[in-house]
C-alpha cells in the first residue's frame, strides 16, 4: 500500500515527506494506522548517523501509537480497531531475553538499528528501490506501519491515543527507572538532573511513589517551573553554578537516597553521584556516545552507594505501559503537559525546537 512518511536521504540530512510503498504484513504482524508518534533524541541521533548499522535512506520513529487496521493469520492478541502503543523490540532467544530482561537483549542493536526486519527484509520501498526502516521494528514517522505482535501493547481507548506514543520509550524509561528500579519508599529523597521528557517522567513517578523532597536540576527556567507544577518540592538552576552538590545537601541534610542523570554529561553525572547519601543509588539514563568517560572517587562507593545504567526503565511493556495509562487517566501522570503537537509536515521544525530546548516532547500527528 502507499503511505506518507518522513524520509532521511543521507546522514545529517533533513526529513522529507515522501510517498512510499509499505510491504505486506507477515502472519505475526499488525498493520497499524499511526495516529501520532513521539520524537526523541534517539530519532535525531539516527538522522545524524550515530548508529553505523543504520543505512540510508531511512524512516525513523520509535514512539508510535495508533489503531490496528489488519492482523496476520497467526496474531492472537489483537484485532482490527484495537488501540496500540508500539514499544521496543527484542530477539526472545538470547540469555537476557530468556531471563526476562528483554530490555538488555544481546541482539538489541541489530533489532533496533539495522534498517531491516530480523529476516533481512525491508518495510519500505520507492520506485522498486529499498527505503530502510524497521527502526525499533516500527519506523513510526509515517501514517501507516507494520508492527510485530510481540512488541505492540494494547491500551484502552478511554485515553486519547495521540497522547500515548511517548510511553513507548521516554515515558517508560523515566518512570520505570523510578518505579521498577529504584522503588523508593514514601519520604525517600529524590533528585533528577535534567528535566526534559525523560526527567519529568521520572519526576512524576517519584511523586506517585511519595518521594520527599523531590529536587529538579536543569538549565532551562521554564522547565524548572513546569517541574514545580508536576511535583518538584525544590528546583535548582544549574546555569553558572558550581555548588550543586552543596545545595542538595543543604536541602536534604544527608544527601539523596536516589538520584537520576539524564544529561549524559560526565561533570553532571559526577554531581548526581556525589549528591548521594550512603546506601543510595544513582541511575544513568542519558544517552552517552562511545568514548565518553566519567570519573569519581572510588572510596565514595564503599558505603553502599550504587551507580547503574538503565535501558527502557527495566519495563515489561505489556504490563508497565497499561499501568502508566491508568496513572494518566487518574491524573497522576499528566504526560500531556510535556507534549507539543506538530503536523508530520512540520517535522524539521519539531526537530529544531526539540534540540534547542524550546519543546520538551514533540509529538507528530500523521496525515490521513
Amino acid at each position: 500500500m502507499k503511505i506518507t512518511a518522513a524520509v532521511v536521504r543521507a546522514q545529517g540530512g533533513p526529513f522529507a515527506i515522501e510517498q512510499l510503498d509499505l510491504c505486506e504484513r507477515r502472519e505475526d504482524e499488525l498493520l497499524v494506522e499511526v495516529v501520532a508518534s513521539g520524537m526523541c533524541a534517539t530519532d535525531l541521533h539516527g538522522r545524524d548517523g550515530y548508529f553505523p548499522t543504520m543505512p540510508f535512506p531511512a524512516v525513523f520513529g520509535h514512539e508510535g501509537a495508533g489503531v490496528v487496521r489488519a492482523v496476520g493469520q497467526a496474531v492472537t492478541e489483537f484485532k482490527a480497531g484495537d488501540h496500540v502503543v508500539m514499544s521496543y523490540p527484542w530477539c526472545g532467544a538470547c540469555p537476557n531475553c530468556r531471563a526476562h530482561k528483554q530490555n538488555y537483549c544481546l541482539s538489541v542493536r541489530q533489532m533496533k538499528m539495522s534498517g531491516k526486519r530480523p529476516d533481512g527484509s525491508t518495510q519500505h520501498a520507492q520506485n522498486g528501490q529499498p527505503v530502510y526502516g524497521a527502526f525499533f521494528q516500527q519506523s513510526s514517522f509515517g501514517n501507516y506501519t507494520i508492527a510485530n505482535e510481540r512488541f505492540a501493547v494494547k491500551v484502552p481507548d478511554s485515553v486519547p491515543i495521540e497522547w500515548l506514543g511517548p510511553l513507548a520509550c521516554g515515558g517508560q524509561t523515566g518512570a520505570g527507572a523510578v518505579l521498577n528500579v529504584m522503588r523508593p519508599a514514601p519520604g525517600d529523597s529524590f533528585g533528577v538532573f535534567g528535566v526534559g521528557s525523560v526527567g519529568l517522567s521520572a519526576l512524576m513517578a517519584a511523586k506517585i511513589a511519595g518521594c520527599d523532597p523531590i529536587i529538579a536540576i536543569d538549565v532551562h527556567a521554564p522547565r524548572l517551573e513546569l517541574a514545580r507544577e508536576l511535583g518538584a518540592t525544590h528546583t535548582i538552576n544549574h546555569s553558572g553554578r558550581t555548588d550543586i552538590v552543596a545545595q542538595i545537601r543543604k536541602i536534604t541534610g544527608h544527601g539523596l537516597r536516589y538520584s537520576l542523570d539524564t544529561s549524559a554529561q560526565p561533570a553532571v553525572l559526577r554531581e548526581a553521584i556525589e549528591s548521594l547519601m550512603p546506601a543510595a543509588m544513582c541511575v544513568l539514563l542519558g544517552s552517552a556516545r562511545a568514548g565518553t568517560d566519567a570519573c569519581f572517587e572510588m572510596p565514595f562507593l564503599q558505603p553502599g552507594r550504587t551507580v547503574r545504567g538503565v535501558v527502557q526503565g527495566d519495563s515489561q511493556p505489556k504490563e508497565f505501559i497499561p499501568q502508566l495509562v491508568e496513572h494518566i487517566a487518574a491524573g497522576r501522570f499528566p504526560l500531556e503537559r510535556l507534549v507539543t503537537f506538530y503536523d508530520l509536515a512540520d517535522i524539521n521544525r519539531a526537530a529544531a525546537e526539540s534540540e534547542s530546548g524550546r519543546t520538551i516532547k514533540p509529538v507528530l500527528r500523521m496525515p490521513h
